[in-house]
């Protein structure tokens, strides 16, 4: 059974300086360049939106950054605007070995819909192609990384789950927002789920 890495989100914009900065989110990346040797197949993901996209703060007028908006699929948090396509800040991180990955996955492109997963949009219909790759490629053991813990990696290990893989999230190679509690709600789905945390 073949295992695979998902490094999520490794973008300037989710790292010190960037527009949706997560606290130390650039500590774990030698460590995550450290991990990719371990692993059968090396998967990244991209955060890649245009920059009307419905999860933009900017484009609610009135409406503040981190205030939550009911979405057609749901409630959504509003963000800064971020990880623009074709911005510095979408881009990676420098110093993350992105010549080790197989494929790179881009999400979030559709303007209406937000995707913090890196198996489907916000809508949790919505397939990114994620799910056929890696059966394809014969992973069966996903191990998550990356930004953020609570949002995108803890969405994307709990779909993984969902989908049949075995799935485990190495906390020391992530960060979290923790916007209002969403770690420990985060930590507490992933256990629902059966994702395993270390």
């Amino acid at each position: 059974m073949a295992s695979a890495l998902i490094v999520i989100d490794m973008q300037l914009d989710f790292c010190p300086g960037g527009r949706l900065a997560v606290a130390g989110g650039d500590e774990i990346v030698a460590p995550i360049n450290d991990l990719m040797a371990d692993y059968d197949t090396v998967v990244l993901t991209q955060d890649w939106h245009p920059q009307d996209h419905a999860s933009f703060a900017s484009n609610h007028p009135g409406a503040a950054p981190f205030s939550v908006a009911q979405m057609p699929y749901g409630p959504q948090v509003l963000w800064p605007d971020h990880c623009v396509i074709a911005t510095e800040g979408a881009g990676f991180h420098p110093a993350l070995a992105v010549d080790v990955a197989d494929l790179v996955i881009r999400k979030g492109f559709r303007p209406q819909i937000d995707s913090y997963s890196a198996f489907y949009e916000n809508d949790r219909t919505t397939p990114t192609g994620l799910a056929g790759y890696l059966r394809e490629r014969g992973a069966s053991d996903l191990t998550f990384v990356g930004l953020a813990h609570d949002f995108c990696v803890a969405w994307s290990a709990i779909d993984a789950a969902r989908l049949g893989f075995r799935a485990r999230v190495i906390e020391t190679a992530t960060r979290a927002i923790d916007l209002d509690g969403s770690l420990d709600r985060a930590r507490a789905d992933m256990a629902a789920a059966g994702v395993t945390q270390e």
